[in-house]
């Protein structure tokens, strides 16, 4: 089979590369499955350029969420078949066949395209715990930066649905139109003057309680202009790959609280996570998800895909073709 790898940590279209290795067994309680997608996330290239929380061995061979069909049982395995689509979070997923947990998957019904399996849950899954852990009401005002990004639409449409207010900005004007055309209408652009005064106007002057920062550098200073006293900035993503930055001023004087989130730490109960993979599989059934791919290359352009997924612009994620 072909897999991508990377020997070193660095700039993920200089470092990977692809490779053969032999097709791996499933241990008890893991399945081995045929990879057909598998998006680029932007914690995958974290990983790559050795930035994440957790790093793997070098050398490594990264991915961590596809959509692909069941090719073998390993012992114990008796909630799947063989020749079962199935979706969810494993490792080492940017290759021909992976290995995965059998309890971590979950069958995709046959009405969910596999652009849209393949993403459904690490990214829909952070945007309805994240919403869930930042104490919020329905009513309350909350802001956020990259809202044209994936997880910042997802933040929109399921604070909507919980009746949870939130502001979006976004890095370039164009970008407005685009999250207007999906019924997102509470848009600012932060490179138009006096963006922090139309923002405000947006939510009327009510209290924003909750920042929700994805850009790092420069991202949480422009969500703080929006933010209420007291408010709580959460350091959701580190897009910029700059560090923080944020004024002493809003510490001392505005009392700003700051706090991190991380999906892979265990925020909410099992139960809670189950309840919500249900509601993404049933949302995605009923077409009401609906998550489009931009382009999807070949394992032996694994680089190709990592400078694609860096372009801004993109109407949805890169992802990795499989077999």
């Amino acid at each position: 089979m072909q897999r991508a790898t990377h020997s070193q940590f660095g700039s993920p279209q200089d470092v990977l590369s692809s490779e053969e290795a032999d097709t791996p067994t499933p241990s008890q309680g893991q399945v081995l499955v045929r990879m057909v997608l598998s998006p680029v996330h932007n914690h995958d290239l974290m990983i790559i350029a050795g930035q994440y929380g957790s790093m793997p061995d070098l050398p490594a061979f990264p991915g961590t969420e596809a959509v692909g069909v069941v090719e073998a049982l390993g012992e114990g395995v008796d909630n799947l078949v063989v020749g079962q689509r199935v979706a969810g979070g494993a490792s080492q997923t940017w290759a021909t066949f992976y290995l995965a947990d059998a309890a971590g998957l979950v069958p995709v019904p046959d009405c969910v395209s596999d652009e849209t399996a393949c993403q459904l849950i690490a990214m829909p899954l952070s945007a309805k715990v994240l919403l869930d852990t930042l104490d919020v009401k329905p009513g309350d005002w909350i802001v956020q930066n990259a809202a044209n990004g994936l997880v910042g639409k997802l933040v929109a449409r399921f604070g909507a649905e919980r009746g949870i207010k939130v502001l979006g900005l976004v890095r370039r004007k164009e970008a407005v139109a685009e999250l207007r055309a999906l019924g997102i209408d509470k848009v600012i652009a932060t490179d138009v003057e006096g963006w922090a005064d139309k923002a405000k106007e947006l939510t009327g002057g009510a209290p924003v309680l909750r920042a929700v920062d994805s850009l790092g550098g420069d991202g949480a200073a422009q969500v703080l202009k929006v933010a209420s006293n007291d408010a709580v900035l959460v350091s959701f993503g580190a897009m910029t790959e700059q560090p923080l930055k944020i004024a002493a001023q809003d510490l001392l004087f505005r009392g700003i609280t700051v706090k991190g989130f991380w999906g892979a730490k265990p925020h909410v109960t099992p139960e809670r996570i189950g309840q919500f993979i249900g509601e993404l599989l049933q949302a995605a059934a009923a077409q009401k998800l609906i998550f489009p791919i931009e382009a999807a290359y070949d394992i032996e352009h694994v680089a190709e895909a990592a400078r694609a997924s860096a372009e801004p612009g993109r109407k949805g994620k890169v992802a990795i073709r499989g077999a």
